[in-house]
């Protein structure tokens, strides 16, 4: 994990087309996504009471967006700790390299759809929050304990 990582978290608010028949919103690499799209996948049907994430990743870019229902993305980085609700498909919450997140109160009709510049890799996740806090560290010598 050497080297200068980013840590950075952004809402970026969608374009969307309206009229009488109804809403759409299109999804670009290097537009409004700002990565080239590699990976895409879902979460829905989400269990009552469910939470998911608990990791961050080294290098990986990604945007949430929540395209039916809600949910709540709750994130930690080098700028400290958010956390941001996602309940229209006109935001996406873009988090980019080392960034904790866990994502809670899923609605039951939420569709959770996320967006990546790359493949799976197990190897670009850190999945223990010490071992994330150390990486902020290492990365970050400025880092703050934003838990105190």
């Amino acid at each position: 994990m050497a080297g200068n990582k980013i840590s950075k978290v952004k809402v970026v608010l969608f374009n969307d087309i309206i009229d009488d028949r109804g809403n759409l919103i299109s999804l670009e690499s290097n537009k409004n996504i700002p990565f080239d799209i590699k990976r895409v996948y879902y979460l829905f049907a989400t269990k009552n009471g469910a939470e998911r994430g608990f990791h961050a990743h080294i290098e990986l870019k990604q945007m949430a967006v929540c395209v039916s229902g809600s949910c709540t993305i709750d994130v930690e980085s080098i700028h400290g700790k958010a956390s941001h609700k996602l309940d229209t498909p006109a935001k996406g919450l873009v988090m980019e390299g080392i960034v904790w997140r866990e994502i809670r109160n899923f609605s039951d009709d939420c569709v959770l759809i996320v967006i990546a510049d790359a493949l799976y890799s197990e190897d670009d996740y850190i999945r223990n929050h010490d071992e994330f806090e150390e990486a902020l560290y290492t990365n970050f010598p400025h880092y703050t304990d934003y838990t105190q």
